[in-house]
């Protein structure tokens, strides 16, 4: 069965975009960025909500632009590849290569693990909120940027009940961003 993976940047202090709503300060050195590119190879799949599908929408045609370093041309193709999964009741239609799902998340998602293909990648914190209040989501990794921003959005939902997490991985970057990688217990 398929894995549902949390993977996203995020600050020493938890957040995935600081108070003004900005992230530029998880911009991926080229270390990092081919982390990225080999985690997003391994998915058979992203899920997104509305606000992270429009946020990526950008990587579509981003593999024109010769001018980027091959790392981010890298990242555009295996985007662009996969499939994308998008959960949103606003949107009327999404991309090339995509499906809307108005429905329920987690039937869909059960439809989903049990297809073949690699694993789940859940993309933004919105959905990635919906599907831990669900109990669906069986890794958290975390890339931990090391700036504290002050307030945002959380990467983390408030939850009723505590989520136990085995660690399974950690690596340091040389820019000093930590990798982590938990598996639900």
């Amino acid at each position: 069965m398929r894995k549902v993976i949390y993977l996203m940047s995020l600050s020493l202090d938890g957040f995935v975009e600081g108070p003004d709503g900005r992230f530029g300060w998880s911009q991926p050195d080229e270390e990092v960025h081919r982390f990225y590119n080999e985690q997003a190879r391994g998915m058979g799949a992203f899920l997104y909500g509305r606000r992270m599908y429009e946020t990526m929408a950008g990587w579509r045609t981003m593999d024109e632009n010769q001018s980027l370093p091959e790392y981010v041309l890298e990242f555009a193709r295996v985007w662009k590849e996969k499939s994308k999964i998008v959960f949103s009741t606003t949107l009327q239609s999404v991309g090339e290569n995509c499906l809307l799902v108005r429905g329920d998340i987690a039937a869909e998602l059960g439809r989903l693990r049990h297809q073949p293909g690699g694993d789940l990648g859940v993309g933004g914190p919105g959905l990635a909120s919906a599907l831990a209040r669900l109990d669906l989501i069986d890794e958290y990794r975390l890339v931990v940027y090391p700036i504290i921003v002050g307030g945002g959005k959380p990467y983390f939902p408030s939850l009723n009940d505590s989520v136990r997490l085995r660690l399974l991985e950690a690596r340091t970057f040389h820019s000093g961003a930590e990798y982590l990688r938990y598996q639900r217990f």
